[in-house]
């Protein structure tokens, strides 16, 4: 049985959390971004993608091979 390639997604922090929501908050900590300018590699499933979508504005997102 081969094993499916699982796609990953290179998510960077671009703006500061100061004004946004509280759940908007709890979800940057959530995916382990911390200050402004840091990244994380993440699994492109959907609950993962439903997290960066909720903070879409906040953040700039990249395929990575």
């Amino acid at each position: 049985m081969a094993k499916k390639k699982v796609k990953k997604v290179k998510v960077t922090l671009r703006r500061s959390v100061i004004c946004s929501l509280p759940k908007q908050r709890k979800t940057v900590k959530a995916l382990g971004l911390r200050k402004i300018g840091s990244s994380v590699i993440i699994e492109a499933n959907e609950s993962m993608m439903g997290m960066v979508n909720v903070i879409s504005h906040l953040v700039s997102v990249e395929e990575v091979k």
